[in-house]
């Protein structure tokens, strides 16, 4: 079967599994905490995950991701709380939560030893896929993540990001509604963290995805909504615009303006509302003697207009004034921050 025609057919199968099962299926994570003795894990995190949606989970080294990925997987038991996989909950119905979850953790559970057609037959084994559909349904997984010409080869003697795929590939045995990986790119050279992103983000497409990462620019990059989890407990949850509008206490704009540095610099400084200002190098900027700066201001401070009419009555040429997004990464460290002060406060 062309490639085309493989991945299809298993878009198509996922497709109309969706149709038959109904337009919209949540994951209900309610109250999740896990405790390891005094030490604790996460504590009491409450979210939902919509059919189709791809949804970020954003934290730094040991805020508690992959434990939360595992107690969603079935591989770890909550100490309190619960995680309802379409209407079956992951600790009371395990089994039927578990055939809707497709799973990649951190390190992939490959073997070695195996070719990658035997060990994906293994897995469907394990899954319970039907026997006469097993091989098709392990060409179209293969074709789909792009490792079908590698089908004959061990998995010792693949690069890592293709040992990546063929773990993306377990998690697809059995066409499951929802996806969980946990730091995908870990470890990858640039060309294969491209790669996999691109996968994941065509992969979002048919499948209900969360994607946990501690790598800014990844969530950004992929997912439609964010979690950002620290020291065990969600400290926002929203889409990364939403974020930015509700966390952020400044904006921030950059302007090319000529005339001299420093007058113009100290001449934004003492306009209401301007928090700083840090000058952008520019290449033409001898040249022409326009130079470059990036302003923070007060949320909501009207800060141009005065910087317009300061600028026409001293004789400088304002060249360029456009506003810049909010990274993540201003809203993940803000969130970050806050939480560490409120910490020591308390």
């Amino acid at each position: 079967m062309p490639e085309t025609e493989r991945t299809v057919s298993f878009r198509n199968d996922i497709t109309a599994k969706k149709v038959i099962r109904g337009c919209i299926e949540l994951i209900e994570v309610k109250n999740l905490t896990k405790r390891y003795g005094n030490m604790r894990g996460v504590t009491d995190l409450n979210f939902t995950v919509e059919k189709g949606e791809v949804l970020g989970f954003l934290g730094p080294n040991g805020a508690g991701k992959s434990t939360t990925m595992n107690i969603i997987t079935g591989y770890k038991p909550p100490t309190e709380g619960s995680v309802v996989i379409d209407g079956f909950d992951i600790t009371r119905n395990p089994i039927e939560a578990k055939k809707r979850i497709g799973y990649l953790p951190e390190q992939p559970p490959i073997y070695p030893e195996l070719s990658v057609m035997s060990y994906l037959k293994f897995v469907c084994e394990l899954k319970g896929v039907e026997k006469t559909k097993i091989m098709p349904h392990i060409h179209e997984i293969m074709e789909l993540v792009g490792i079908y010409d590698h089908r004959n080869r061990l998995i010792k003697n693949l690069s890592k990001g293709y040992k990546q795929r063929t773990g993306l590939a377990q998690a697809l045995v059995s066409n499951p509604d929802v996806l969980v990986l946990d730091e995908p790119t870990v470890g990858l050279d640039p060309k294969q963290i491209t790669e996999i992103r691109t996968l994941i983000k065509n992969l979002g497409r048919d499948h209900t995805i969360i994607l946990s990462s501690h790598i800014l620019a990844e969530i950004s990059m992929i997912c439609e909504r964010v979690i950002i989890i620290n020291k065990g407990e969600i400290a926002a949850i929203d889409t990364p615009k939403n974020l930015a509008k509700n966390i952020m206490a400044s904006e921030r704009f950059l302007t090319r303006i000529k005339g001299p540095k420093e007058r113009v610099i100290q001449m934004i400084k003492n306009i209401d509302g301007v928090q700083n200002v840090k000058e952008m190098r520019l290449e033409e900027e001898s040249e022409t003697g326009f130079y470059g700066y990036i302003v923070e201001n007060e949320k909501n401070a009207d800060v141009k207009t005065p910087l317009f009419l300061a600028m026409a009555r001293n004789g400088y040429i304002i060249h360029e004034l456009r506003s810049l997004d909010v990274s993540l990464e201003d809203i993940f460290l803000q969130v970050t921050s806050e939480e560490n002060e409120n910490a020591e406060v308390h």
